[in-house]
């Protein structure tokens, strides 16, 4: 299925490459509008941990201590790839259901869904306050995300 659509695997952490993975776009002195794009074998739950792992390298980069998320959302965007097994055969003119041999076959569609997560990121500097549900440190978000994240395969 996603061979079809061209993704061979989950989409690693990585700036944008034809139309997959991070990027960010500054707003103010501490604000970004970051956002992740999977491809369709990257699931939901990898693309939300992929935006927030973002957030807090760009909060550390940026010489900042924690991040709150001002918002956020995930969108989800299926298409659906339409696979025939049969055989129609040669019409006079086309090829199609009704030509000369009959047009045995099935139809099917197969739906494809890809996420993209995107969230307003604002930076401040000190410690946050743990009563603050909003606020993630980010040197915690990214030792504690770090194992999971999956990076490009170096070239060849």
């Amino acid at each position: 299925m996603a061979g079809a659509a061209g993704c061979a695997s989950v989409t690693p952490y990585q700036p944008v490459d034809k139309g997959y993975g991070y990027s960010e776009q500054q707003i103010e002195k501490n604000r970004f509008r970051v956002s992740f794009a999977g491809n369709s074998d990257t699931p939901k739950q990898t693309v939300e941990t992929y935006l927030l792992f973002r957030a807090a390298e760009l909060t550390l980069k940026s010489g900042y201590d924690y991040f709150v998320l001002a918002s956020d959302s995930t969108d989800a965007s299926t298409t659906y790839l339409q696979n025939f097994d049969g055989f129609y055969g040669w019409g006079h003119y086309y090829w199609g259901p009704r030509s000369a041999f009959g047009g045995l076959g099935a139809s099917t569609a197969t739906p494809v869904t890809q996420y993209v997560a995107q969230a307003n990121v604002v930076m401040f500097t000190g410690q946050k306050k743990e009563s603050d549900v909003q606020a993630f440190d980010a040197r915690e978000v990214r030792k504690n995300l770090e194992p999971s994240i999956v990076r490009p395969v170096p070239k060849s």
